[in-house]
């Protein structure tokens, strides 16, 4: 395996790809420039731009990262495309065409269940999604285990199309979509990030990978720093008010000068509540409201972090310390440098 943060020889590689056996067919030694992106808000997780001196008609591409270190030579895979060509030019010397790429879930994407498609009750919930997928997309399908049963018929919207229907479906298991740079379609468990091991620490040190710039994001509007909670039956009234007055925090009433009041005047208990329990209940709501999603994104060399893997950042001039977090984003150029523009998020406690 490469060291990522001592130099090499990079350059880049592209194959089509036999939809049926899924391997490499034939180098494309005509392809001028390449942009991966990883995405984990689209339904396909991902896209990529290929632009090409020929026209090569539909087909999928695989693209690699070759390096050359202490001369040893590896491939390292970056993903595989479905490539159809979007519009040509001639220079008066060259024809180009520009491609746009897509993930193997856009099979899914394409077709959708028939009219009152439904999932029986009762049913495996990972073994339904994996055999819908193995039907419908050409690329492999990796099976996942889990014991998780349909409480009920699963039944498809008349809006769905495969690749939705199915990660409503998985959602019930607590899975999710997920892809290799081979093209493989998988299936991963939901996991806190608190609960993963990161895979790679980002630091500032003379060895570090990541360029100087970091853009670092978090909306405070609209977070509040005083509960009050009502709860009130035929024989009881219970009220309780916390304020977050903390000023070390920086939504406290102190920092921000004025309170910013949340009202909960419906509280759900599991038995008959008691004052004491109201006002824990109003202390959790609190924590729970003032706790974040912070959004980072930072440009880095190559190196074998994944979307959705967990991060630790220690960018201490950047005052970021000890900060795990996870990759929903990605954009690989493919070009000398390999730079990778990441995004990351992670939660951030504002109150105790």
């Amino acid at each position: 395996m490469a060291d990522w943060t001592k130099s090499m020889e990079q350059s880049f590689e592209y194959y089509t790809v036999d939809p049926g056996t899924w391997k490499d067919v034939k180098l494309i030694s005509t392809v001028k420039s390449c942009s991966i992106t990883w995405d984990s808000d689209a339904d396909t997780l991902g896209s990529a731009t290929i632009d090409i001196t020929e026209s090569i008609g539909e087909t999928y591409i695989r693209v690699y990262l070759v390096t050359v270190q202490n001369g040893v030579r590896e491939r390292f895979p970056l993903g595989t495309y479905l490539v159809q060509t979007q519009s040509s030019k001639f220079d008066g010397m060259l024809n180009s065409a520009s491609f746009d790429g897509y993930t193997p879930l856009i099979e899914l994407k394409e077709k959708q269940p028939p009219l009152g498609y439904y999932t029986a009750k009762s049913g495996n919930i990972m073994d339904e999604a994996y055999l819908i997928v193995r039907n419908n997309a050409r690329a492999p399908v990796v099976a996942a285990s889990s014991e998780e049963t349909l409480y009920q018929d699963f039944v498809a919207n008349t809006d769905d199309t495969w690749v939705t229907y199915v990660s409503d479906l998985i959602a019930n298991a607590k899975f999710y979509f997920d892809l290799d740079e081979m093209g493989r379609i998988l299936f991963a468990p939901k996991q806190d990030t608190a609960s993963l091991q990161p895979v790679w620490t980002y630091t500032d040190d003379n060895s570090s990978i990541l360029y100087p710039d970091i853009t670092f994001e978090r909306d405070l509007y609209g977070i509040p720093n005083v509960v009050e909670v009502t709860y009130t039956d035929e024989h009881s009234y219970y009220t309780t008010r916390v304020v977050n007055d903390d000023p070390n925090s920086p939504i406290s009433t102190v920092n921000r000068g004025r309170e910013i009041p949340y009202r909960d005047t419906n509280p759900s208990f599991s038995g008959v509540p008691t004052q004491p329990m109201i006002e824990e209940y109003a202390n959790q709501l609190l924590r729970d409201l003032s706790t974040i999603e912070c959004t980072i994104t930072y440009t880095h060399g190559y190196n074998p972090v994944r979307m959705f893997d967990c991060v630790r950042l220690n960018y201490t001039r950047s005052g970021l310390t000890d900060i795990k977090a996870r990759v929903i984003r990605q954009t690989i150029k493919c070009e000398t440098g390999a730079s990778v523009e990441e995004t990351a998020v992670f939660t951030q406690k504002l109150w105790r």
